[in-house]
């Protein structure tokens, strides 16, 4: 399956999530781990769809997500800001979820400078990602 990168936008402007997840961590700097994760979820009748996306991207893992759900995922910081980042640039979400998209740049940006081990840093992130997927401060 080929995949253009202005369908990879609409679909993923549909199925896709920029999430950006803080949780404690007790062996991190600072006792707490930021995750920002790329997702895409499909029905397991589709999933030839996220394994395409892999192949395109060239990493990530496709698995089981909830029920009959599954997801294609990228965590490796590298594999974000190197290759979908830059794609996202280049191809522009067309729905709000751009917003998310700047919003989980940023994070990713401020993670390769290593803010996320300082305290101010890492206040920083929360504060965005608070704001990321639902629009609301949590």
């Amino acid at each position: 399956m080929n995949l253009d990168a202005q369908w990879i936008v609409g679909f993923v402007d549909g199925e896709g999530c920029f999430h950006v997840g803080i949780s404690k961590h007790p062996d991190m700097k600072l006792g707490f781990q930021v995750l920002p994760e790329f997702t895409v979820v499909q029905h397991e009748r589709d999933v030839q769809v996220l394994h395409a996306l892999k192949a395109y991207f060239g990493f990530g893992v496709v698995r089981k997500n909830h029920g009959d759900r599954m997801a294609y995922r990228v965590r490796d910081l590298d594999h974000l800001i190197k290759r979908i980042l830059p794609f996202f640039i280049e191809h522009p979400l067309k729905t709000k979820k751009n917003v998310d998209f700047r919003k989980f740049r940023k994070v990713c940006l401020l993670m390769e400078k290593g803010d996320h081990l300082t305290p101010e840093g890492l206040e920083e992130i929360r504060g965005i990602a608070s704001e990321m997927n639902r629009g609301q401060p949590r």
